[in-house]
């Protein structure tokens, strides 16, 4: 067996513990069942990989997918089980339907809050229209969004990572139990990638719509203008930037000018832990941590956090990306900040920026120098900058390199025409 395939077999026997550790440590439903079935089908694609010698990297992809996703959404879709993320989405879709809000009036607990802008409710719109139906759970309307997202942008050499990443815990956990998230890292990943491609509409458009879905999007708007001015020029970053906050408004102002108590309410004041009723998101993290000691500590963990914003913004300012795969990492940095300095935060909002750090990157869209800026970006190819270099530098020769009109008479002038009647000589 290979290097390779070892460390494919490695990497699921690794998954395998990880998921297997669920049904033990797991206090809820849904998390204990996805375990035991993700843990059976990533020892059964560790097996394929040392047992089949022909693409059994590819068997034992399709045979995790197969224990890690297919499996675990048979076993709880029809059920309804997940997490409470899947009831909130449904709600609050028919909500919008049938009151033109996803937002209740007067949430008397937890359950009753929906901590999304609106957005989110059109993926619980299915459940309200097909009614019972297994086809209607939001979780598998989040699934196809972040699919259709990766589908569209990852290449084709690259279709087998994607798969095993969708496969492996970091995707498959969430799509089978809640996949609340999973749209949003699908989007801000398509924008990135369109704004690496000089495309500001396709990049604004994907970019509103992931700002319309939780507030938790919002920095990607920095990373995407500034990656838009390095690779296409500053109007090309203020047409992006435009076209996602226009088509943001539109998406959420209809509904903020509707209900506007209970969209700050529920969607800012409760997850950042300044709500009526506390928020259940309390894993110990720095900012949670600061937050329990009181007002003071809550401010400062409000301080840490605008400091690391700041810190991101001069970076882009100073460093702008020049790729999808540069701005990804960027956008992961400052989100994995956010999420540890939030005061009120969780272990699994980290998935979101470790995912865009994971997602294969597309082929580099050649870089040229774009209108409005005074720099022309570095070639993708460090050859051919020699080669132009080289082309560009002055000659280091005491004289120049003679000419047809200045060559002397003694240097044979070359035979630009040949006779097609005269055949050629064997020597020459």
């Amino acid at each position: 067996m290979t290097k390779r395939a070892w460390w494919w077999c490695g990497g699921w026997v690794v998954a395998a513990g990880w998921a297997g550790a669920f049904p033990v440590v797991s206090g809820l439903g849904p998390h204990r069942s996805w375990g035991a079935w993700a843990a059976c089908g990533y020892l059964s694609a560790a097996l394929a990989v040392v047992l089949l010698r022909r693409r059994g990297r590819e068997v034992s992809v399709a045979v995790a997918a197969v224990g890690a996703v297919l499996v675990p959404l048979l076993v709880l879709v029809p059920d309804g089980r997940g997490q409470s993320e899947v009831g909130v989405i449904e709600r609050s879709g028919s909500l919008l339907l049938h009151t033109g809000t996803p937002y209740l009036a007067d949430p008397q607990s937890v359950a009753e809050y929906t901590p999304y802008l609106p957005g989110m409710a059109l993926l619980g719109l299915p459940r309200a229209l097909l009614g019972g139906s297994p086809l209607g759970d939001a979780r598998l309307w989040c699934a196809a969004v972040f699919l259709l997202c990766v589908l569209r942008t990852v290449p084709v050499g690259h279709r087998l990572g994607a798969a095993a990443l969708t496969a492996s815990p970091v995707v498959a956990l969430p799509l089978c139990v809640s996949g609340v998230d999973l749209p949003l890292t699908g989007l801000c990943w398509l924008a990135l990638v369109r704004a690496a491609e000089r495309r500001p509409v396709a990049a604004g458009l994907a970019l509103a719509a992931a700002c319309s879905l939780k507030w938790t999007a919002w920095p990607a708007l920095a990373v995407v203008a500034a990656l838009l001015a390095a690779s296409a020029g500053r109007r090309a970053a203020l047409r992006g930037a435009a076209v996602a906050v226009g088509a943001a408004a539109v998406a959420v102002l209809p509904v903020a000018l509707r209900a506007p108590g209970p969209l700050v309410e529920q969607v800012f004041a409760f997850p950042t832990g300044r709500g009526r009723l506390p928020t259940p998101a309390a894993s110990p993290l720095p900012g949670r941590l600061l937050a329990d000691l009181g007002a003071p500590g809550w401010y400062a963990a409000v301080a840490l956090l605008l400091l690391a914003g700041l810190a991101v913004g001069a970076s882009l300012l100073t460093h702008p990306p020049r790729t999808a795969a540069a701005a990804a990492h960027r956008l992961a940095l400052g989100l994995s900040a956010a999420f540890l300095l939030a005061p009120a935060g969780r272990f699994g909002y980290l998935a979101l920026p470790l995912v865009l750090v994971l997602l294969p990157v597309p082929k580099a869209f050649p870089l040229s120098a774009p209108k409005g800026l005074p720099w022309a970006p570095p070639s993708s190819s460090p050859t051919t900058s020699r080669r132009a270099r080289a082309e560009s530098r002055p000659s280091s020769r005491p004289w120049p390199t003679a000419s047809p009109a200045t060559t002397s008479w003694s240097t044979p002038r070359p035979n630009r025409a040949r006779s097609a009647t005269t055949p050629l000589s064997p020597t020459r």
